[in-house]
This record gives C-alpha cells, structure tokens and sequence, in this order.
C-alpha cells in the first residue's frame, strides 16, 4: 500500500537552481491556487525529508511577476513541511556586500504592485510580520558557514526590469543592503501558513545605482549564480543537517488559538 509523499523541510530554487536532490521522487500536487512551479521533488538529506521546488520552473518559464506563490507555498505545507530555505539571487546596494557574498537577511521592504500577497480572501486575520525571517533558521546557515553575512534589508521590486540608477540609488540612501524581484510575497505567505522561512541571497551584481558603467545585465547575474551554484547546494545540503526541531518557533505560534480565515493544510 502506497504512502502519501510527505517532508519535514523545503527548499524553493531561484534562479538558475532547478534541481538539488539525489534521486528525487516527482510529485504533481493540486492546489486551491493551481499548479505549482513544477512538480515537487522529495527526496532526502542528512536522514531528513526534503521537498524541492524550482521556483521559476524546471526551464525558467515564469518570471518574477507571474511566479504561482500561493500554489507553491500551499502545496509544500501540504506535504508538512515546516521550515523552508529560499537561496535567491540578489543585487548589492551599499558596499557592506559584494559580488559572491551570501547573505541571510534579517528585513524586507516590498516594493511590488502586482501580487496577490496573501491567503486571506475573506474576513480579518492579520499576521505579524515584523520580523519576516526565521531566526531560528538564520542561525543554522551561519552555524554552517561561518563566513555568511547577516543582516540588512532586501528591497523587492515587481521588474522584470533591473532598476534605474536613480531607483537604486534610492533604495541604497534608505540603508537597504539587496536588492530582489521574489522575494515577496514569498515571506508572507509563508508566514501565513506557519512555516519558518528563510531568504539565502547570493549576491550576483552591484545594482546599477551602486557603481559606474552600464548597469546591470541578465547574463552576468545568471553566469554568478551558476559559478557559485555547487557552493550553494553545500551549503544548503550543511545547513539542513543543522536545522532545529521548528516546535515552539513563532513563525508557528503565532496563530496560536485564532480562528484562520483560510485553510492550513498538512498537519498542525
């Protein structure tokens, strides 16, 4: 008698990241909100359950604007998933990051105009997003890589587009450190279904505003992440070996004896 596919931990691929386990399970899975990504891979790492799911598609066939958020943060939920890692590729701001750095951010700031940012369609329920990453998480990546930045603000825009010089030099004047286009509402939901989540930025440029010469090129920010990508899987791969029960966490708590105005599948 087959078992229905279940993992403890997720990790979303950004981009130029389309697969990540050995020997994965495929895993179509309906959703409220439609398909997500791609089918979600399981398979499993340091003995523990992982689920994997390129975020832009297995051949990049969404962009940043029209990715299925809702799809894919509801159908890893469904496979109880309770903590999810999301390594993303990022721009720098200020000097403090550089080409080739990992960052674990510890802000958001959106700046998107045309996402449905949330699972609540219908009455009040008001998650608390002060503090939009998981700490508990934070911690495990720089347990397993030391020299991994922490901290700072990433500004998410709708693009395509890369920003303007002015547009970053904005963003940088307001001490924003990075710089994302998927970011949001990626945290959000999470947030909404009880997950712990955690950004991974690898920083692939300097936005525009942030240097001379002719600004920011679609090549250059894929040719980074692919150099970097095994460095990436490590410490990824490292980081799950190190990841804390989630229990407790108030990624979770947080909607502790309220009555949701949505479903939360999986297990409680």
């Amino acid at each position: 008698m087959s078992t229905s596919p279940s993992a403890e931990i997720a990790v979303i691929g950004g981009t130029g990241f389309y697969a990540f386990l050995d020997d994965p399970e495929e895993h179509p899975i309906d959703t409220p909100y439609g398909a997500p990504s791609a089918p979600v891979a399981i398979g499993t790492v340091a003995g523990r359950r992982v689920a994997f799911v390129p975020r832009h598609g297995a051949d990049h066939e969404h962009g940043p604007s029209t990715l299925p958020y809702q799809a894919n943060l509801w159908a890893l939920r469904s496979l109880g998933v309770r903590q999810v890692l999301a390594p993303c590729a990022v721009g720098g701001l200020r000097h403090e990051v550089a080409p080739g750095d990992i960052v674990v951010p510890d802000q958001l700031v959106d700046r998107t105009t045309a996402r449905v940012q949330t699972f609540v369609e219908r009455g009040a329920t008001h998650v608390p997003f002060g503090d939009p990453y998981c700490d508990r998480i934070g911690d495990a990546v720089q347990s397993a890589a030391p020299d991994v930045k922490r901290g700072g603000a990433m500004v998410v825009i709708e693009g395509p587009r890369f920003s303007t010089r002015a547009e970053s030099q904005h963003y940088a004047a307001q001490g924003w450190t990075l710089i994302n286009m998927t970011g949001h509402p990626e945290a959000v939901l999470a947030r909404e279904m009880r997950m712990c989540y955690s950004a991974i930025a690898l920083v692939t440029d300097m936005d525009a505003g942030a240097e001379s010469g002719s600004g920011v090129g679609q090549e250059e920010v894929f040719a980074l992440f692919r150099a970097n990508l095994e460095r990436l899987k490590g410490l990824l791969s490292d980081t799950i070996t190190a990841l804390p029960d989630p229990s407790g966490c108030s990624c979770s708590t947080w909607a502790d004896g309220l009555e949701l105005t949505y479903d939360v599948p999986g297990p409680a």
